[in-house]
């Protein structure tokens, strides 16, 4: 049993991720449901049951009734605030530590990465294409404010220019911030090694990074439990959750030891 319980992990991956590749990280909703986060449509539970996310999520929405957006993305701070990162955000850490270069790109906007530690090591690189949900922004100055006055009236108000805060968060219509694609970009072009993790691979400009980074001479490893467009082109798929499979990978390569 022992033997087949390593052997999903492709020893040419061990072998090259010794060798302190340039690697680079995508992840998606994937990692963060193993943390118990709800998925953008699994969080309509209660009182948001009737609204669709799709039209709450848009600067539309927003413009119509700023009150209802801000009171549905503290409703979903909360839930994420309830969660923890998992072992495949620790284990993401881990291998940031390890490497020399590390860039780690996330779609997902619930700060689980940070909290684990990632990007915050001199080799490495935290890219949040879609923002992320504990951050504001004013709609008049786009100035971004990781702390805003507390105030009674929802959403509160810039203290700079009395604009209203919303939500730093890219919503549906709204193109991903070009430092953060181009940062994205440029990690896909040159690493040596991309995992593309817990993520669809449809929703662009994410989707394209995989692909590019092969067309670059990358080794792209796939870790996610169902198949996707990714899986057919990737040199190495690993089909389980990244809570389980990215721990082996880091004591197989390392020597480290995670304990849930």
């Amino acid at each position: 049993m022992g033997a087949n319980k390593h052997a999903v992990i492709p020893g040419a991956l061990i072998n090259l991720l010794r060798e302190d590749p340039i690697t680079a990280v995508l992840t998606g909703a994937g990692i963060s449901a193993e943390s118990g986060v709800p998925t953008f449509r699994e969080a309509q539970t209660g009182l948001w049951a009737q609204f669709d996310p799709q039209e709450l999520a848009t600067p539309q929405a927003f413009q119509k009734d700023p009150k209802l957006v801000w009171e549905w993305y503290q409703w979903r701070r909360e839930l994420v605030n309830q969660a923890a990162p998992n072992l495949g955000h620790h284990a993401l850490v881990a291998m940031e530590a390890q490497l020399q270069d590390f860039r780690l790109i996330t779609q997902n906007i619930d700060n689980l990465h940070y909290r684990a530690g990632s990007g915050q090591m001199p080799g490495g690189q935290l890219v949040e294409l879609h923002g992320n949900i504990y951050r504001t922004k004013c709609v008049e100055e786009n100035l971004v404010m990781n702390f805003w006055p507390e105030m009674e009236e929802m959403p509160p108000q810039c203290p700079r220019c009395g604009g209203l805060l919303r939500p730093d968060v890219v919503w549906f219509g709204e193109s991903v911030p070009e430092c953060a694609q181009n940062a994205a970009l440029e990690a896909a072009r040159t690493c040596q090694v991309l995992f593309s993790i817990g993520t669809s691979t449809v929703v662009e400009p994410a989707a394209s990074l995989p692909f590019i980074a092969q067309q670059n001479k990358a080794f792209v490893v796939e870790v996610n439990p169902e198949p996707t467009p990714l899986t057919p082109y990737a040199d190495a798929v690993l089909p389980q959750p990244a809570g389980k499979i990215l721990p082996e990978l880091v004591r197989l390569v390392w020597g480290i030891e995670l304990n849930g």
